[in-house]
């Protein structure tokens, strides 16, 4: 049975949802392993060697929402709030594009402090400045303002859906509809946008067929990007107490979500790194994955954007990280891309 999906893999057929749900609760390393290589080879045929890096901005940890599982939800009183301002913000761009990153991702929650007006100006302003793609992830806003957006130059959007299964995901979110989440990522593409999501790995009350879910939606959605990370527990949530997901089933997502989705941007996420601190990057680097998101934010507000604990890199200037990750990506033979790494599935490039 296990040859046979694997044979299905090799001879690049769609997996189902059972044989996805299956190859999920594998735990033999030697069949692990043999996962893996297929998931490196996917990506070497559809997406090649370079490893795309992405400079992460963190304009604010203030949030309007208050999902079960952020450390930065509204209702945690326990951190101080921050916010840059547009200056800041291209300063750090800038300092982005010196470290050589061709692609910012401006990050924030759900913070209505940023209207419309300021955001299109920070765009503007970026794409004026300094050669660079922009992503934006800032969560749900009326379509009017993604149009915009897009309009002053915005390439790209990061939206995670955090899990497919609509139950799991109003227990999780207890001011969002899983309907209209679902309903922006799709007016983000019809507009012309690179699209991201992705899930967390191991949230309380995920089961192997609701991971196996997310991975044929990700298909299903053609999704420019998907983030794939562990879940970890932050003890001002309600779900403190709650154990971690595993770097393990992480890594098994990051490989099944290649081999179904084929041509799509994987980053190798910072939350696995954190559980993994020696190799968890590079790991997800060779099972799968193909994108790197180096910290740009001031030091000064690391800390505080702390949508999980212990996050790593929290006290490392910009240029550290730029040149940790950059021997990290290079000790696994994998060349670091000099472009803007746009999506493998269209030109959408501006």
């Amino acid at each position: 049975m296990l040859q046979e999906m694997f044979d299905k893999i090799d001879a690049d057929a769609d997996l189902t949802k059972d044989e996805i749900s299956y190859l999920l609760t594998l735990e033999k390393e030697d069949e692990l392993e043999q996962l893996y290589q297929r998931a490196d080879q996917v990506r070497k045929r559809y997406v090649g060697e370079e490893v795309h890096l992405r400079g992460l901005i963190e304009l604010s940890n203030y949030c309007r929402k208050n999902c079960l599982y952020c450390g930065i939800r509204r209702d945690n009183r326990a951190i101080p709030r921050y916010r840059m301002d547009v200056e800041e913000v291209l300063e750090t761009v800038a300092l982005a594009e010196g470290l050589g990153y061709r692609t910012v991702v401006l990050q924030s929650g759900e913070d209505l402090h940023y209207t419309a007006d300021i955001l299109v100006s920070m765009v503007r302003q970026v794409k004026q400045q300094s050669d660079v793609a922009v992503t934006l992830s800032i969560g749900e806003r009326p379509r009017h303002v993604y149009e915009k957006l897009f309009e002053a130059g915005a390439d790209r959007y990061l939206m995670r859906f955090e899990t497919s299964n609509p139950d799991l995901y109003k227990r999780l979110h207890p001011d969002s509809r899983y309907e209209e989440r679902m309903a922006i990522l799709t007016w983000l593409k019809e507009m012309g946008y690179q699209v991201g999501s992705g899930v967390m790995v191991g949230v309380p009350g995920q089961t192997f067929d609701d991971l196996a879910q997310d991975i044929l939606t990700f298909k299903e959605m053609d999704l420019d990007m998907v983030g794939v990370g562990p879940y970890i527990c932050h003890e001002a949530t309600p779900l403190a107490g709650s154990p971690n997901g595993t770097v393990e089933m992480t890594l098994k997502v990051v490989a099944l979500t290649r081999i179904v989705t084929r041509d799509t941007n994987i980053p190798a996420t910072t939350a696995l790194a954190t559980l993994r601190p020696l190799d968890g990057r590079e790991k997800a680097l060779q099972v799968g994955a193909n994108v790197v998101m180096p910290n740009v934010t001031p030091v000064k507000y690391r800390a505080l954007y702390e949508l999980y604990p212990d996050k790593i890199c929290i006290g490392d200037a910009a240029e550290q990280c730029q040149g940790c990750i950059t021997g990290r990506i290079m000790s696994i033979g994998r060349p670091i891309s000099q472009d803007y790494g746009h999506s493998f599935k269209r030109n959408t490039a501006k």
